[in-house]
């Protein structure tokens, strides 16, 4: 699931370099959401440790 916001910064480089300012500046403040999503999700989570 990690990748896909990868996949969004690759498409925005992608888009940046055809000329698509806007199509690149949108995907990537997409991907960012996406990974800030991510981070949240993971940074929650309940580790049970037991030693």
């Amino acid at each position: 699931m990690m990748f896909v916001p990868f996949l969004g910064f690759a498409g925005a480089t992608g888009a940046a370099l055809a000329g698509r300012r806007g199509w690149a500046l949108g995907l990537w403040a997409a991907s960012l959401v996406g990974v800030l999503m991510l981070f949240r999700a993971h940074a929650s989570d309940v580790l049970h440790l037991d030693f």
